[in-house]
């Protein structure tokens, strides 16, 4: 009876260079268990030279996986070498998401369904806004934009440091896209409703600038997409000027469930127990 049901399991990863430390395996982990699925989700460590063969594997079934998410530094070329990227991917130019289809190799974005997902979940009504900011131009702020524009904001201010990075965003995603540099920040934050960090400006305890939320709309909802800490010094200091905050671990949460569906056949939610779950993994490791 092993055998029979060593047939019917259905297997999926993630890939990266290095991947130990991703916590996809703990939120696939808990679903599959939730729903009683024979299957298994696990990392992958692929270096770049051997990504491609990796693929390959899955292309012609001799890996045993029905699919898998890609993280750094392997989303571009995942993309490139599938056979069938929906249209988010093709904008992006970036797949986190596989799946073995009809014998092809399709593929995903979910980041930005991860970002906006998560704002629905801890504050609706969001997106009911003219402007947003988004500080950085980095490749984690493609989703980003990508989602809020797709959202129908109106206006997507992006702000970096180097501002060719945000004119090269600008001109990939369209005229309601603006770029600006890191100086005209607390202009472009005047009366905005929604204000991003993409940076990693205060990931694990570093440092970040102070920066005056007042300007922005009343009742206007800063979020982060660094989850550790969960929260952010950027969040602390809009949360101490009164406007209200959402952290980013919704996003790696909710960006995992389409995944999920296309290799195991059930969409899962995102509860208060596999959030609590991730959060303590985060204090046991630091």
């Amino acid at each position: 009876m092993a055998d029979s049901r060593e047939t019917f399991l259905v297997n999926a990863f993630v890939t990266g260079w290095p991947v130990k430390h991703s916590r996809s395996p703990l939120i696939h982990g808990y679903w599959l268990e939730k729903f009683e699925i024979a299957g298994t989700y696990r990392p992958e460590a692929v270096t770049e030279a051997d990504f491609p063969a990796f693929i390959q594997a899955l292309k012609d079934g001799s890996s045993g996986f029905r699919g898998g998410n890609v993280t750094i530094p392997h989303k571009e070329l995942a993309f490139r070498l599938a056979d069938r990227p929906d249209d988010l991917a093709e904008e992006l130019g970036a797949s986190n998401t596989l799946w073995m289809e009809n014998g092809l190799l399709h593929a995903t974005n979910t980041d930005g369904h991860g970002f906006t997902a998560n704002l629905d979940e801890r504050h609706p009504g969001w997106d009911k806004i003219d402007r947003a900011v988004i500080l950085g131009a980095g490749g984690a702020s493609r989703a980003v934009i990508q989602a809020i524009r797709d959202r129908g904001v109106g206006e997507v201010n992006v702000v970096n440091r180097t501002v060719s990075r945000a004119e090269e965003l600008a001109d990939r995603f369209g005229d309601k896209v603006h770029a600006h540099p890191v100086g005209a920040l607390h202009e472009v934050m005047s009366g905005a409703g929604l204000f991003v960090n993409t940076t990693s400006l205060g990931m694990d305890g570093s440092e970040a600038p102070k920066l005056d939320f007042s300007v922005l709309a009343s009742g206007a909802v800063v979020t982060d997409i660094v989850y550790v800490p969960l929260k952010t010094p950027l969040l602390v200091q809009a949360e101490e000027q009164g406007f209200p905050i959402v952290d980013g671990l919704g996003m790696l949460l909710h960006q995992a469930v389409p995944g999920f569906e296309k290799w195991f056949g059930r969409r899962p939610a995102v509860d208060k127990t596999l959030r609590d779950l991730v959060i303590a993994d985060m204090g046991s490791h630091g």
